[in-house]
């Protein structure tokens, strides 16, 4: 396998990465912190429901261990962070580029980690443009104030994985774009794209968030040139898109949100729309093609933290205002709200760094920036004061090791994570992230915690079973969940029904939350749980479990019949759900599975769901209902086809 050219990470060694093989069985188109024992899970799962214990007081408060300082200007960012400017000779930056592309387009489940920053400037020309892949675990992003400060004339690319004569998008996870702007540019010859030049193909799935980007030309969301050309994603915020259409293709769902469209193509089964200049117009349901969802403002937004360079080449990271009632990008009118932190104010942290001195760092005031990696821990990171901004680079990856959550959140107020993917260990995490507690003081909406392109998943990774009973515990009122993808893993490395074990993939109990881009899939009870009162939910994607191996195997009661893949609690009095669906894929089981319902919720006005459906996809049963006994059924032999079931309006 090639080793990456020379261009210096931000240590100044290059990185020579590895892969493991992994494959995709199926998928169709279409200060008091770290004492607290957190038990909100038991009144939500019931008696004998996991409680969540944070790490012993010790771990926090008995070693004081002095953070080593952090500079101001550039920090060491770890060997796997390259920074690029436009001085560098670009065939350097497409040498640097490609080669770890090619390390990194098929490397599914390695450990290897990178972050691509490029600073203010312009990269490529019309006779001469930059045009890159992006593979697995790969952040690509601009170093600028505004996405015009750092302008690339060419294309980042995604495209299809070819396997077997088949070509798709349905595995291209976990990859970024953000904060720069690209003019569609290219040569009718240029390698290794396998169509002529002249569009930005991004061909992704979940877990692969386009950000504050600004793309001039054609984008599409589908790899049309080689076929079938599957995908299933994805999620856009807080971006412009002008001189093309975006082109959704194949892609069964998306959610764009506060962005600018000049012209979208078409609908598979759930695009989603809040808060986007030129979206089109509601039409859920009303024709074939036209699953559109669209809210023409969103309730409350705050866009995700982001590094950059000043005007005197330090580094900072700018943290924007919350927003009310926003439509279109943050930074379209050239001024932004929000703070700016100095680079000093963080830890830079890598995997060798023990997971006490990180904590003490965060007990002492500072920001976390958590460098590309994959970090065994032995106990969880605590986080325990408002306003900390933990943000990852290039997919940042946290394991607990030894029954412990991975994070603990504990301050209510503010607090901003981001850029993380959260693995099972092991040995089973009753929770594997939880943020706020309850009774420790209300978040507020001028400040709400946030948890942004944050992923979590359940096997497929690791080389043992592992388990985790929730995957993320919200307990923090006014907070946002903004592109969360919690995945109980249909594929990989020990995968099956008591190999990877997960129950619920959100829990929330927290009041006014608030969930943009949310997908969960394959768990084996309820997919989310939500019990705090005037949650809005902005789209949701999700497969059922693939394996449950009989029918009793899968029951909420004994007298239901599978877990509803959305449960909104029988306490919840008000709750809005817009764009949601539930799919049916029973393929790695021999048994007849039905569930009786897709969606179950207490039945009152205040609580209401629009544009919800199901989709029966493959495998023997399916939904009874849509929602409550009401819409469907779904099944195998009713519809028996891969088209959406709708319900436009509950109750």
């Amino acid at each position: 396998m090639a080793s990456i050219p020379n261009v210096p990470p931000r240590t100044g060694r290059p990185a020579t990465p590895s892969s493991r093989p992994a494959r995709r069985l199926w998928r169709r188109p279409i200060a008091v912190a770290a004492a607290f024992v957190l038990a909100a899970a038991t009144s939500v799962l019931g008696a004998g429901a996991p409680v969540l214990a944070a790490a012993p007081a010790a771990h926090a408060a008995t070693h004081v261990l002095a953070a080593p300082a952090t500079p101001a200007g550039q920090p060491n960012l770890g060997p796997n962070v390259y920074v690029f400017s436009p001085s560098m000779p670009q065939s350097q930056i497409q040498a640097t580029v490609d080669s770890i592309a090619s390390q990194q387009v098929s490397n599914q489940f390695g450990t290897q980690r990178y972050a691509l920053l490029f600073e203010p400037g312009t990269y490529g020309s019309a006779a001469d443009p930059l045009i890159f892949q992006v593979g697995y675990y790969t952040e690509v992003a601009g170093l600028g104030a505004v996405p015009g400060d750092v302008v690339i004339n060419g294309a980042v690319d995604v495209y299809n994985q070819c396997s077997s004569g088949s070509c798709t998008a349905l595995d291209n996870f976990w990859r970024s774009l953000s904060n720069l702007t690209i003019n569609v540019t290219g040569l009718p010859d240029v390698s290794p794209q396998p169509c002529p030049d002249g569009t930005e193909f991004w061909a992704t799935s979940q877990a692969s968030p386009m950000r504050r980007v600004d793309i001039n030309g054609t984008l599409t969301l589908f790899d049309y040139c080689t076929s079938p050309s599957y995908s299933s994603g994805g999620f856009i915020a807080d971006s412009v898109f002008s001189g093309g259409s975006v082109i959704n293709g194949s892609q069964q769902q998306f959610l764009v949100r506060n962005s600018g469209i000049d012209d979208w193509t078409n609908s598979v089964w759930n695009q989603v729309f809040s808060g986007d200049v030129g979206a089109p117009a509601q039409s859920f349901g009303v024709t074939p093609g036209t699953q559109y969802t669209t809210l023409p403002a969103s309730p409350v937004t705050e866009e995700e933290p982001f590094l950059y360079t000043d005007s005197r080449g330090h580094d900072r990271v700018f943290v924007p205002a919350v927003q009310h009632n926003s439509s279109g990008p943050s930074w379209a009118s050239g001024t932004e709200a929000g703070r700016s932190i100095p680079i000093s104010a963080f830890f830079v942290a890598s995997p060798a760094t023990p997971t006490p001195v990180i904590n003490a760092a965060l007990a002492q005031g500072r920001n976390l920036i958590l460098t590309p990696g994959v970090y065994d821990l032995d106990q969880p990171i605590v986080v325990s004061r408002p306003d900390t901004v933990v943000m990852g680079l290039g997919f940042a990856t946290l394991v607990p090791q030894h029954g412990n959550a991975a994070m603990i959140v504990t301050a209510n107020t503010g607090v901003k994570l981001s850029g993380l993917i959260v693995d099972a260990g092991p040995v089973n995490s009753p929770v594997l992230l939880s943020v706020g507690v309850p009774g420790l003081g209300a978040g507020t909406a001028a400040d709400p915690d946030t948890i942004q392109d944050v992923f979590f998943r359940i096997g497929g990774a690791e080389t043992t079973p592992v388990s985790a009973t929730v995957s993320l515990l919200d307990n923090a009122d006014n907070s946002i969940i903004d592109d969360v993808w919690a995945w109980r893993a249909d594929h990989g490395n020990d995968v099956g029904w008591t190999q990877n074990k997960g129950d619920t993939g959100l829990v929330v109990t927290g009041n006014d939350v608030t969930a943009y881009g949310l997908a969960v899939e394959h768990y084996q009870k309820n997919e989310v749980i939500w019990s705090g009162q005037r949650g809005t939910d902005v789209f949701f994607q999700n497969e059922l479990p693939y394996d449950p191996p009989t029918q009793s195997d899968w029951m909420a009661s004994p007298s239901q019949d599978g877990y509803p893949a959305f449960l909104v609690t029988p306490n919840v009095a008000t709750f809005q759900g817009y764009g949601m669906g539930s799919y049916v894929v029973f393929i790695d089981t021999t048994a007849t599975l039905y569930d009786a319902e897709a969606f179950e919720s207490p039945d009152r006005p205040g609580v209401q769901f629009h544009d919800i459906f199901g989709v029966w996809i493959a495998g023997s049963g399916g939904d009874n209902s849509i929602i409550n006994g009401v819409g469907g059924p779904v099944t195998s032999t009713n519809p028996g086809t891969v088209e959406p079931v709708d319900v436009a309006s509950y109750p």
